[in-house]
């Protein structure tokens, strides 16, 4: 059986994935790759690559998705199948990358709870049932990584290549999936990477935003166990 590798976004850690593990854990081994120690996807990629298994199903939502691409793209030969979760394969926009460096600089004051209570969760979610409670494991991941990898993190995101080639050269099966409701990384991205990726499924889930691996779990899960069948 081939070992699944999840990355997780941006300030999150493996209970971004929760459900999904406890829910294919049983069929797959399952493996969750912290995001922390490096302020580049190169370097980020090389550490993964450090220790996966030779062949591998790779998925990664937001953050975790750009590195996907970028483990794909050092060493397209491991990655078995891939799945892209609420994701953009461009590099970043001048106005997003001006905006990190007073960010960082707040953060690093001592302000991580406020940039990400009032700058960055609002963007995450759609509205619905289990929002705040989302919202404040958003918080308790955030705060429990700390502002060092705040920074880290930022600057791989600021510096980030462009990976539409990568995707198009990648011929295993592949899903591409986001939440309706996705404020970050709206639909459009994943129309754009599913049109590259050309074994590709495009799933789009109702009643989530950029979080649908908790949004809504049961539909999020399902997609991903018939990405891991595909052929």
């Amino acid at each position: 059986m081939t070992p699944l590798l999840l990355l997780p976004g941006m300030m999150c850690d493996a209970r971004l994935f929760g459900p999904q593990v406890d829910a294919l854990s049983a069929h797959h081994p399952i493996v969750t790759v912290p995001l922390n120690a490096h302020d580049t996807m190169e370097a980020m990629a090389r550490e993964i690559l450090s220790y996966a298994p030779p062949i591998f199903a790779l998925a990664g939502l937001s953050l975790g998705g750009i590195v996907a691409m970028e483990v794909l793209r050092q060493a397209p030969q491991r990655v078995e199948r891939l799945a892209l979760l609420d994701t953009n394969p461009l590099s970043e926009a001048p106005e997003r990358q001006a905006n990190r460096g007073p960010q960082i600089n707040d953060v690093k004051a001592g302000n991580l709870r406020r940039v990400m209570r009032d700058e960055m969760k609002p963007n995450y979610l759609t509205d619905g049932p289990n929002r705040q409670t989302i919202l404040d494991l958003c918080m308790d991941m955030a705060m429990g990584l700390g502002p060092n990898v705040f920074e880290n993190q930022s600057l791989a995101l600021r510096d980030r290549p462009d990976q539409t080639e990568t995707l198009r050269a990648f011929k295993g099966p592949s899903l591409v999936l986001c939440g309706r409701d996705d404020a970050l990384c709206p639909i459009e991205r994943h129309e754009l990477m599913h049109a590259l990726l050309s074994n590709s499924t495009l799933t789009v889930i109702e009643n989530a935003g950029h979080m649908p691996t908790l949004e809504n779990p049961t539909d999020t899960t399902a997609a991903l166990a018939r990405w891991l069948e595909a052929s």
